[in-house]
């Protein structure tokens, strides 16, 4: 069987579960995946909010994309139309990432979870 490589590249369901070492690697690098999206979003928000919204300080922006990327809504009124396309822009684009980056993050877990079934299912069956 070829051998996979890779930071996302799991075992096989034949094959025998990943030492522990490996699922630590694989945890670090699924959180520092999503950390890196999260951060590339709030960097979209941080400055659409500056450009788009025409809020005054950095702070402000920061603190509205943050929350609008943390799913619980925009902080300031936007007066301009363009500030308001984009906060509507921006929250449906933030919907969808926030699902992404929980299932990177998460997916070594459900993925070593979903192994050890089958181990254990393989063993009781008699394979």
């Amino acid at each position: 069987m070829k051998r996979r490589r890779g930071p996302f590249a799991f075992e096989h369901r034949r094959d025998k579960l990943a030492p522990v070492r490996v699922y630590r690697r694989r945890l670090l690098h699924s959180g520092a995946v999503a950390l890196g999206i999260i951060a590339f979003s709030l960097a979209i928000g941080v400055v659409g909010y500056r450009v788009f919204g025409g809020l005054e300080g950095w702070v402000d922006c920061l603190y509205n994309a943050s929350m609008i990327l943390g799913g619980m809504g925009p902080v300031d009124e936007l007066k301009t139309n363009a500030g308001k396309v984009f906060a509507s822009l921006y929250a449906l684009y933030s919907g969808v990432i926030l699902i992404a980056s929980v299932g990177v993050l998460i997916s070594p877990v459900l993925h070593r979870m979903l192994h050890r079934f089958h181990i254990e299912a393989d063993e009781a069956a008699g394979d």
